[in-house]
């Protein structure tokens, strides 16, 4: 056993016997609790290494459990049932593929095979596949799977109104096809094991004999099937240990249940709840921001973080801060980069987590303008995602005709009708006439040309008659931004996310208004931003680690650094307005759990900030800061004006960099202005004219004549 646990840790190794249920703060050492539990176990002879059961989320946190068992007892921590939920349900699939139907040697499909084969069925079904793409189908299929839903269990009236009510016929036929081909998807490596363990009640009991002592972790993230696949191997001996988190819940978006974690003492009578509470990671003050921030949550169990005994608590406080707006936000993280670079932080010790994807270009032209080399991890660089170079590329076209792999990037996205035959002709045609294939176009789509068939002429003049509009506007010297609206919309481009059902739309509609908003703020010409953007594409990666890190704060869970940026706190942004507008208290606690997960990642210095004007989707707003700032304790903060003050019950204003006319308070009005409430119209100087829906503290919830609905200040409006 493990000679440096600490006494919580020490009650979670040795309560073996039983359902046990580890609440695991951020940075308590939940891995060495989990391998030392598993050590104990069989060095004390309570188990064989294969009457032990331990399931990860993740291949890495699997092989990082496996080595750090092997190096306790040795070789026979191979022989530990250890792996992911999705490996283990495989492993036992294919031993009792027959009894199912399947060949012990079925295949997994992968991501892609799936949406193909279910694009056939769709098509086979007169479904049209540009309307619901088959990966949006395909998410309510994989959310029925995690829900532990076979075709028989769904509700038949379950989305009656998407595709007709045919999606569940579309379950239906597309599990049949899987079965005839077979294969499996991902999701029917639990959802399968459950069925065979209903089915053949023998095969469940030999499990259930074989497992004396299951070992879960991260269990905040379990899924209901996932949930129920647990529970039925527990039944016979009882002895389940679970690791997690519940403030640490943050993927409900993809089917994690946080109720199967605060359920878990009624779930398992008798459950012992053991609390680790020291922290190794972080400052006193960070823990401190963090704790008081997340007690504000009422659907947790509870516990509070505390700096482990013997480890140097010092340290700064949470800086938060105000700006005038997002590009001198930007700037600032820029200075204090330098500052903490300069200090003898590396580069790779520092994390800038943002809430949403278009927040890090903003970032990320910030740091290569300062020479600042940095990573974006768990997604693209901003000028490297998809929509952003298909809207470069038709730039490109209209600013060089000569451009062919702009041009053939875009032809037929979105889709026109102009095929790949007539993309070979264009180039076998540019390349014996020795011109390029838009001149080659200009050619094939003449009267008397007779090289293409009627409807790909047709399709391909209709696509040259576009770029003739196009051509216009830029002899009209109209302003980048403008060109670039007209071309996304003229093209088709910007329609063709706006009519997807696809899970990915809306980032990729928000990162090209976001591209917009760049143009706007930035560029007179295209020939400037196309200028930019090669020089920005250019850059030397420098090869070397030592990279600032910019990642969303969903995928830096699990990692932690010296120093943390978080940007944007701000109502709308953070938390999102999605959580604010449609998901109720449930989804605000989510969000609020999210703030906690980014706050612990930082072992010494955190600096949360937020702009009082930002471009967002490519609109300028008035921004409120985060309903979160006023949450964090002030004993903790520092910053400038009367930070400490974000209490909204005190009668104290913040006052960023320049001078700005908000109260982080709770009072309704500043003094001397008429108190705005539910029905007054109003003036904004921005947005029109509106009427007040419902007003909370400062804040007016307007229905504007022009641009729907929006929260606002009520220090930016005026009575009328």
């Amino acid at each position: 056993m493990d000679i440096d646990l600490n006494p919580e840790q020490t009650k979670a190794v040795e309560t073996t016997e039983g359902a046990v249920l580890v609440l695991s703060g951020a940075g308590t050492g939940k891995t060495r609790v989990l391998t030392s539990r598993l050590a104990y176990i069989i060095s004390n002879g309570l188990a064989a290494p294969w009457e032990c059961l331990a399931v990860t989320f993740t291949n890495r946190a699997a092989t990082e459990m496996g080595e750090r068992l092997s190096g306790i007892i040795g070789p026979a921590a191979s022989q530990v049932w250890l792996g992911t939920f999705h490996r283990i349900g495989l492993r036992i699939l294919r031993r009792h593929a027959e009894l199912l139907g399947y060949t012990s040697n079925f295949t997994i499909l992968g991501q892609d095979d799936q949406e193909r084969l279910l694009k056939q069925i769709m098509e086979a079904e007169n479904i049209d596949v540009k309307k619901n793409p088959p990966r949006a189908v395909l998410e309510v299929i994989q959310g029925w799977k995690d829900k532990g839903l076979s075709v028989s269990m769904v509700p038949t009236n379950t989305h009656e109104d998407f595709l007709n009510g045919k999606i569940l016929s579309l379950y239906r036929t597309y599990q049949d096809r899987l079965k005839n081909t077979n294969a499996m998807d991902f999701g029917d490596l639990l959802l399968l094991c459950l069925e065979l363990f209903k089915a053949h009640k023998d095969i469940l009991e030999k499990y259930q004999n074989q497992f004396r002592y299951i070992l879960v972790d991260e269990y905040q993230d379990t899924n209901v099937s996932q949930y129920l696949w647990l529970r039925l191997l527990a039944q016979k001996h009882g002895n389940i240990c679970c690791v997690g988190d519940d403030d640490q819940s943050i993927y409900s978006w993809r089917g994690a249940e946080i109720g199967n974690i605060l359920k878990f003492d009624r779930d398992f009578p008798n459950a012992q709840i053991i609390r680790l509470e020291s922290n190794y990671r972080s400052t006193e003050h960070i823990l401190g921001a963090a704790s008081g921030l997340i007690r504000h949550n009422e659907g947790r169990l509870g516990k509070d973080l505390k700096v482990a005994e013997g480890q140097d608590g010092s340290g700064d406080k949470v800086s938060v801060s105000g700006v005038w707006d997002g590009r001198e936000e930007a700037s600032r993280l820029i200075e204090q980069t330098e500052t903490e670079k300069r200090s003898g932080t590396p580069y790779n010790e520092i994390a800038v987590l943002v809430r949403v994807g278009f927040q890090t270009r903003e970032f990320e032209e910030a740091f290569i303008s300062a020479g600042i080399p940095y990573q974006v991890i768990g997604g693209a660089k901003f000028y490297d995602r998809e929509e952003i170079r298909d809207a470069v590329a038709y730039l490109r076209v209209l600013a060089q005709q000569n451009d062919d792999l702009a041009l053939l990037r875009i032809i037929n996205k979105p889709r026109r009708g102009i095929g790949d035959a007539t993309i070979q002709i264009l180039q076998q045609t540019a390349l014996n006439e020795h011109i390029s294939v838009f001149s080659a176009a200009r050619l094939l789509i003449r009267e008397e040309s007779t090289v293409l068939k009627t409807a790909a002429k047709k399709n391909l003049r209709i696509f040259m008659d576009m770029f003739s509009r196009l051509e216009s506007y830029m002899d009209a010297d109209i302003d980048a931004s403008d060109l670039a609206e007209k071309v996304l919309s003229e093209s088709g481009y910007l329609a063709m996310w706006k009519e997807s059902n696809a899970p990915e739309a809306q980032g990729r509609l928000e990162n090209l208004q976001e591209l917009i908003g760049v143009l706007r703020e930035n560029f007179k010409s295209i020939h400037a931003f196309l200028e930019h953007v090669s020089l920005v594409s250019d850059v030397d990666d420098m090869s070397n680690d030592d990279k600032v890190s910019i990642m969303t704060l969903h995928a830096a869970k699990g990692l932690e650094f010296n120093t943390v940026f978080l940007p944007g706190w701000e109502d709308g942004i953070f938390p999102h307005q999605r959580a604010l507008d449609e998901g109720g208290q449930r989804a605000l606690e989510e969000e609020r759990r999210l703030a906690y997960v980014g706050i612990t990642r930082a072992r010494k210095k955190v600096f949360i900030s937020f702009a009082a004007n930002r471009r967002v989707y490519n609109q300028w707003q008035n921004n409120i800061p985060s309903r979160f700032l006023s949450e964090l304790p002030p004993e903790h903060l520092t910053g400038e004006g009367s930070i400490v003050g974000f209490k909204r019950q005190r009668q104290e204003s913040f006052t960023p960099s320049r001078s700005i006319p908000w109260s982080s308070s709770s009072h309704t009005q500043s003094s001397g202005k008429q108190q705005i409430r539910k029905g007054f119209r109003v003036y904004h100087n921005r947005f029109g004219y509106g009427v007040v829906l419902s007003s909370e503290g400062n804040r007016l919830k307007i229905a504007f004549e022009d641009i729907g609905v929006k929260t606002i200040m009520a220090d930016f409006v005026e009575a009328v």
